[in-house]
C-alpha cells in the first residue's frame, strides 16, 4: 500500500499582502474573489457571511494563508 498526502483544500484563502493605506490582503473564498482584509477579524467576518465556520485559523483545512500567515499584515 503507497501512502499518498492529502493535502487540504481550504474555502478559504488569504493571498499576499498588497500596497495601499492600508496595506490590504485579498481574499477568496471557493475560488472566487470576495473583497479585502486589512486584518485578521476581516477574514473572520468574511467567513462568517458565507456561513463557514472557522475554528482555527491555523488549521491549513480551513484557511490557506499565501506570502504570510495570519500575523502578516504589512508589507515586507
Amino acid at each position: 500500500m503507497t501512502y499518498s498526502p492529502q493535502f487540504p483544500n481550504p474555502r478559504i484563502t488569504v493571498l499576499p499582502v498588497q500596497a495601499g493605506d492600508p496595506p490590504f490582503r485579498i481574499v477568496e473564498i471557493d475560488g472566487e474573489v470576495i473583497g479585502t482584509a486589512t486584518e485578521v477579524t476581516d477574514v473572520l467576518l468574511a467567513a462568517a457571511a458565507a456561513g463557514i465556520p472557522v475554528h482555527d485559523l491555523d488549521d491549513p483545512a480551513s484557511v490557506r494563508w499565501v506570502g504570510g500567515g495570519k500575523l502578516s499584515w504589512r508589507l515586507h
